[in-house]
């Protein structure tokens, strides 16, 4: 698994714009967090189907072609430096291969954030762009709106990557140990969804896996991981970080899963380390070379995640 491409920082005053690739967007919520990121001297930008909801499908922020086109459009603007999602909740799948790749390639690199249904995006960025991406609480999220060590990790991410180059967890380990590689991952069960799709990655071969998840329970957990042992996706991988698991069942048995499928692939397991749907979530680069400490519960970026 090789490094990926860095986009530039942001400065003060840049555009960004704020799209809903997967549900549907609580305007109220919307509106504080673009307040808090003008309150950034950003200047943040909604693309015209945010808003919108699906008429038949209302889990869905309006049809796959508008939710693609927000994005495509967003990306391909050159006065446009990061591009935020709104929230996550469903919808990536359906939109993912509409969207026009090669003119995506040809505008550049920038800034791109979002997490939970997201990652369906971050796996696709990272295969068919080659460029790093941000895992993060999105616009309207209420983390991102509520929360202000979410904030502070995220704004501290955008603007000054340097001062941000060692992220600590807090956490345990679960096997003990050190290890090195490239960030990837995201929402577990997104991730095994993700297989057999078109241009899927082939695995976590050289990786560092970032997994977490929300409202699922123990045996569906084991699903998913069960699907990815089985499917060799988990083959090479140099180590694994556990995000948040919120609103699934009692963490303990979360846990007890965890060492059970994950314990005999001998590399260095961190739990608790502070990313994905919990509160004050952490901002974690996907597609960096970084050094995972499970026992001092340390995830340390060989560079910045931004230019």
């Amino acid at each position: 698994m090789k490094e990926l491409l860095r986009p530039s920082r942001l400065a003060p005053g840049a555009r960004v714009a704020v799209v809903a690739p997967s549900g549907p967007v609580p305007e109220e919520r919307l509106q504080t967090g673009l307040d808090i990121l003008r309150g950034w001297d950003l200047d943040p930008v909604v693309a015209p189907h945010v808003l919108d909801r699906h008429r038949e499908l209302r889990y869905l922020a309006g049809t796959d072609a508008d939710r693609a086109a927000d994005l495509q459009h967003a990306w391909c603007d050159p006065s446009v430096a990061a591009v935020l999602c709104a929230r996550g909740g469903y919808g990536v799948q359906r939109m993912v291969d509409l969207l026009d790749w090669e003119a995506m390639r040809a505008a550049g690199p920038k800034v791109f954030l979002g997490f939970s249904d997201i990652t369906a995006l971050h796996e696709a960025f990272a295969t068919r762009l080659g460029l790093v991406t941000l895992h993060g609480p999105m616009a309207a999220g209420v983390d991102f709106i509520k929360n202000a060590r979410a904030q502070e990790h995220l704004k501290a991410t955008l603007f000054a990557p340097d001062t941000v180059r060692t992220i600590t967890s807090g956490g345990t380990a679960l096997v003990p140990g050190r290890a090195r590689g490239v960030t990837l991952g995201g929402c577990l069960s997104l991730l095994a969804a993700d297989l057999g799709t078109p241009h899927a990655r082939a695995g976590a071969r050289g990786g560092l896996l970032c997994l977490e998840d929300v409202g699922e329970e123990t045996y569906r957990l084991d699903r998913y991981l069960t699907q990815l042992l089985r499917a060799g996706w988990l083959d090479g991988v140099r180590g694994v970080l556990l995000g948040s698991w919120e609103t699934c069942e009692a963490y303990d048995g979360v846990r007890t899963l965890v060492v059970d499928r994950l314990g005999g692939l001998g590399v260095p397991v961190a739990e608790e380390f502070g990313f994905g749907h919990c509160a004050g979530a952490l901002t974690i680069p996907f597609g960096v070379a970084a050094e995972l400490d499970a026992d001092a519960g340390t995830l340390t970026l060989d560079e910045p995640a931004l230019r």
